[in-house]
């Protein structure tokens, strides 16, 4: 009855484990990411050296490090994509349990290396971001709550994922860190309108997120500063956004070549959080727009995939982490033009980090898992199938 309904699996019984992975798998999403990958390399070849010669370190430093970080996210990554909707759970659920642990005992252990946030642990002689590895756990976990909500006699799983991004949110405000929990906040509305939440709830969410964003200017000179700076007519040419947009404006269409830039002398972060402002200047438009397509392909692809899904969990988990993923390079890019106030907010794949890289190895392994074709399509794909 199962094989009538559903058609019959794609995969065979007794199939290798990297054979059955390579039919079901996104290909398109996978290239994509290799391709982000290659770009943050080829970037930080550029971004990267001047901070090395600041640091009295070799040239290559940070690129060689940061090829060190993406080998071993390319692991983490292929091992997560090849789990089940089940084992992405389980795992998003002790991750994240993990990672909480490791929040609450950032204000004694954390550190902000000068960036005016607590947002690092810094353990061995390296720096851990426990709001990275965070995300990916609290989107697994409230799916599943959401998921088991729609089961007849379930638990009241929206009301635990809400009581769950409430405290998140104020865990990492607290830090100071915004970005990270408005992305949190972001992630968690989009998987409660995909569980079939009203839009009055979500509107009432977004409003409460608004007073909440009074209340933080009030409160934090940190983030009252940022703000300050994103609302001024004027923008002072010595800030980070100031460099970022003149190095924008400079790299026109083509860029000013590769190896030409000057950005990535003057930006403290420019192999991190303004990376795509050293893309813009030696690349040009034809960079970012590569950059751009990337992103939208992965995020769009995913979802569409996503539309054949019939499992609760694999589909509200599976938006959540497409949507985080795509906004954090939104935000990221739209800090570098100014069309958004400053979040300290990495590029995934592309800005250096090793907290970041493999974080978002994390993230979209469980994507991947998660798109991975099933014997479960939709009913006009079983029919053409069986002509």
């Amino acid at each position: 009855m199962t094989e009538m309904v559903f058609g019959t699996a794609q995969v065979r019984a007794g199939d290798p484990i990297l054979p059955r992975w390579w039919r079901t798998v996104d290909k398109w999403s996978l290239a994509c990411v290799l391709g982000l990958f290659a770009m943050g390399i080829l970037l930080g070849l550029a971004a990267s050296v001047p901070l090395a010669e600041k640091n009295n370190l070799p040239r290559f430093y940070y690129v060689e490090r940061q090829a060190m970080y993406g080998g071993l996210a390319l692991i983490v990554l292929l091992v997560f994509s090849m789990m089940s909707p089940r084992q992405v759970r389980r795992f998003g659920v002790m991750g994240f349990a993990v990672a909480l642990l490791m929040l609450f005992v950032l204000p004694v252990l954390g550190t902000d290396h000068g960036k005016g946030a607590v947002r690092w642990l810094s353990i061995a002689g390296f720096s851990l971001q426990p709001s990275e590895f965070l995300k990916p756990g609290f989107v697994a976990l409230c799916a599943w709550f959401m998921a088991a909500s729609q089961e007849v006699g379930g638990p009241p799983g929206r009301l635990y994922s809400f009581i769950t991004a409430g405290v998140i949110v104020l865990l990492l405000a607290l830090q100071p860190d915004f970005g990270q929990a408005s992305l949190v906040l972001f992630a968690w509305l989009v998987m409660y309108f995909v569980a079939g939440a009203p839009m009055v709830l979500l509107m009432g969410v977004a409003g409460m997120a608004a007073l909440g964003g009074f209340f933080a200017y009030g409160a934090s000179e940190h983030f009252a500063r940022r703000i300050n700076g994103f609302l001024s007519p004027e923008i002072d040419p010595r800030t980070q956004i100031g460099y970022a947009t003149n190095a924008i404006q400079e790299g026109g269409f083509f860029g000013v070549g590769v190896g030409e830039g000057t950005v990535k002398w003057s930006l403290p972060d420019a192999h991190t959080d303004f990376i795509i402002a050293v893309a813009a200047e030696e690349y040009g438009l034809i960079m970012v727009l590569a950059i751009i397509a990337l992103y939208c392909t992965i995020v769009v692809r995913s979802l569409f995939r996503l539309l054949k899904e019939r499992d609760p969990f694999t589909r509200i988990a599976g938006a959540g982490l497409a949507c985080s993923f795509g906004v954090q390079a939104l935000i990221n890019m739209g800090v570098a033009v100014r069309l958004l106030p400053a979040k300290g907010m990495t590029l995934p794949f592309v800005s250096y980090g090793g907290s970041s890289i493999i974080a978002s190895a994390v993230t979209l392994g469980a994507l991947l898992a998660l798109t991975r074709t099933r014997p479960q399509g939709e009913i006009a794909e079983i029919l053409r199938r069986r002509r």
